[in-house]
Parts: structure tokens; sequence; C-alpha cells
């Protein structure tokens, strides 16, 4: 798994950031958003920027800087963010069809998130505790 190198909210395994390099090449840069469910279930949705508006609604957990990469945002509904806020988020990558409205649909993979609660130290670091 990629280490951050500072603490972060939300992270990427190795091959989710492979993918995401790949999918740059195709698509230019990139955001996630983190479905809320409906016909998608709760995928972390990746988009072209631009592609999907993110308002006040939504909240920005983090940027994701895998190599060669533009850096990514991740982004969450604000109303999701409030039962998810005490988690630690990472993007991992897995074989399957996920919602053919994310980029990685047509690859034969899907993103997919891998949570954990914080720590007390994650939790003070980011005004939670």
């Amino acid at each position: 798994m990629t280490e951050p190198s500072v603490m972060t909210r939300v992270e990427l395994t190795d091959p989710a950031a492979e993918l995401l390099v790949r999918l740059e090449r195709i698509h230019g840069a990139l955001m996630f958003h983190q479905s809320g469910g409906c016909c998608d279930g709760s995928s972390p949705m990746c988009f072209p920027v631009g592609e999907f508006m993110t308002s006040d609604a939504d909240v920005l957990l983090g940027t994701l800087a895998p190599g060669g990469v533009t850096p990514i945002e991740f982004w969450m509904s604000l109303t999701q963010y409030e039962y998810w806020k005490h988690t630690h988020l990472t993007v991992d990558v897995v074989p399957g069809r996920g919602s053919g409205f994310s980029v990685e649909a047509p690859e034969g993979v899907r993103f997919l998130i891998r949570s954990r609660l914080m720590t007390e130290e994650e939790l003070v670091a980011f005004g939670l505790f």
C-alpha cells in the first residue's frame, strides 16, 4: 500500500494508483466522488475533472497524488461525511464490473473503498476528538 508522507483521510493502494496512471492517459485529469448508494452501491466514482460538479453540499476529504499523475481530489457529500467522518478511507481496485458512470468500468475492474476507524491521533489531528 502506498504510505502517505503526512496524515491523510484518504489514500490509495498501489494497484489503484497504477490504474489511475493508465486512466489519466485516456481521460485526462481525474477526480473521485464517494457515491452514497442508489444504482452504484457505495462506490468511489472516478470522473474526468469537470464531468461531476461538486457544490457546498460536498466535502473535499483530500487530494491523492499517485506518482506521475495530476493530483486527484476526493469528494463526498456533506450528509454522508457526517456518518463517515471518523473513518479513514483507502481506495482499492478489484476485478468486476462497477458503475458504468465511473471511468474504470471498461477496464473490467472497479474501485472499492476499504475503511477503518481513525486512530485517536488521527481524530485529534483532524479536529474530531
